[in-house]
């Protein structure tokens, strides 16, 4: 009797339809940064100064993210910091 024909099996096919459903799982849950302009990352960034999420150091002309001690020198690359930052503790309060 001969055995199972090679071309039936379709094992291949089904993990790489998973693959590409986790890739597309993990792409809508992230968050979008790449949108931040220097206008916007600088009303978020007065935002957090406001509520002292941020510090800023006027003679290092730099800002603190204080959650996370992380320093910046840019309020873009803080406010994606920051969106990155809290998206990851959603995630982890989430999956609590």
């Amino acid at each position: 009797m001969p055995g199972p024909d090679p071309h039936d099996d379709t094992s291949a096919d089904y993990e790489e339809f998973e693959k590409e459903q986790l890739a597309q799982d993990r792409d809508a849950a992230s968050l979008a940064t790449a949108d931040v302009d220097d206008a916007t990352a600088r009303s978020l960034v007065d935002d957090l100064i406001d509520a002292d999420v941020v510090t800023t150091v006027p003679e290092d002309q730099v800002l603190v993210h204080e959650p996370s001690g992380t320093t910046f020198d840019s309020a873009t690359q803080l406010a994606v910091f920051h969106r990155g930052w809290t998206a990851g503790r959603e995630a982890d309060a989430e999956s609590e």
